[in-house]
């Protein structure tokens, strides 16, 4: 990162924190009153861009964790179904089996809970076992892998104050031509 000023080398270092450019300018000591224009500035500057990409690499390398190994992992979050977890009974009742939960199953799972409690009084009291179990956020993983494979294109619709049009200020006279007109002459072009 020689080639960096001191600021966007911690600029750098700051947007790989959490991969906000706003706050990441905010914190590598950019002017309060501009880090939203600057962060994405420094994203479009070729020098800092490509020091980004090469800071990500390392880490890459250094964690040894690829894109494939989270879209991996995500796919198992995704495609996780209640099927691979419940048996039916021959009464009709569903029941939890994990005896033969592979890896990739185990994967999906956020939460096992085993309750061991009494029910009933007296006599008519008998043991009982609770197993409840929580699957991670499929749909929440189903949007982070479409959106890496490119299937989801997020938009942001951008308003002036208050909501309002945006406030556009011109510098100078634009000619203006529609249907054979023009508006600087007023004749037919």
């Amino acid at each position: 990162m020689s080639n960096l000023s001191p600021k966007q080398e911690r600029f750098v270092e700051e947007y790989l924190v959490d991969l906000n450019a706003t706050q990441a300018a905010k914190r590598a000591g950019y002017s309060e009153k501009t880090v939203n224009k600057m962060g994405a500035k420094l994203l479009a500057n070729t020098k800092v861009s490509a020091a980004i990409a090469v800071a990500r690499n390392k880490i890459s390398e250094r964690t040894e964790i690829t894109q494939d190994m989270v879209v991996q992992e995500l796919a198992k979050i995704g495609f996780a179904n209640m099927a691979d977890y419940m048996r039916v009974g021959e009464d009709g009742d569903p029941f939890l089996d994990f005896s033969e939960l592979t890896r990739d199953q185990a994967a999906a799972l956020i939460e096992v809970t085993v309750e061991d409690f009494k029910e009933g009084r007296g006599e008519n009291a008998r043991d009982v076992r609770r197993v409840k179990f929580k699957l991670a956020d499929k749909k929440g993983a189903l949007v982070d892998l479409g959106k890496h494979l490119g299937m989801f294109v997020e938009r942001k619709e951008v308003s002036g104050p208050n909501g309002g049009a945006i406030p556009v200020e011109t510098t100078g006279t634009v000619p203006f031509v529609l249907a054979g007109h023009s508006e600087v002459d007023g004749e037919e072009s």
